[in-house]
């Protein structure tokens, strides 16, 4: 009979503390779709600072490695302040998007003649990737720390890209 009585008693869960077990990890909408632009922010400027390194190597113009030096450092840059906020936030960012890794195999494989071509359009896209990611961000959010960081760095993104397009059009 005491044997019965300790199961029973040892399977009884105390339903104060399984709510609160629940409610620890219960994640507001807000706070996903913040962790969704941490990663996604990440992942990106993982993808675009690769790029400007592969660029930096393989670019004949000096326009084009000039413009892939001034990048990778900002973006490095902007990969700190993300990592920092999201580990201040207990985001754990992850590497999920496999395009990135075709965008950067396409890059190494492509001809010396075509790669300044190859470059500035796979660059182009990931810039306006970003871009949309920060515009959604200060939509979504009220958090100042994160609408500060989109402040400090969409002008960057903007003036970039901008920079691209110019050496673009005049490779044609």
């Amino acid at each position: 009979m005491i044997i019965i009585a300790c199961i029973s008693s040892c399977k009884k869960t105390n339903p104060i503390e399984n709510s609160l077990k629940n409610e620890a990890f219960l994640k507001t909408e807000k706070e996903e779709i913040e962790a969704f632009f941490f990663i996604a922010t990440a992942n990106v400027t993982k993808s675009i600072i690769s790029k400007s390194q592969i660029a930096q190597q393989k670019s004949s113009d000096f326009a084009i490695q000039e413009l892939s030096r001034k990048t990778e450092i900002e973006q490095t840059e902007l990969l700190q302040e993300v990592s920092k906020l999201a580990n201040k936030k207990l985001v754990i960012i992850t590497e999920i998007n496999a395009t990135h890794k075709r965008d950067l195999y396409d890059l190494i494989d492509a001809g010396m003649i075509s790669f300044n071509k190859v470059y500035l359009t796979s660059m182009a896209e990931s810039l306006k990737e970003q871009i949309n990611l920060f515009e959604s961000i200060s939509k979504e959010t009220n958090d100042k720390e994160i609408l500060k960081l989109v402040l400090h760095h969409l002008p960057e993104q903007y003036q970039i890209l901008r920079e691209m397009q110019r050496i673009n059009n005049e490779i044609i």
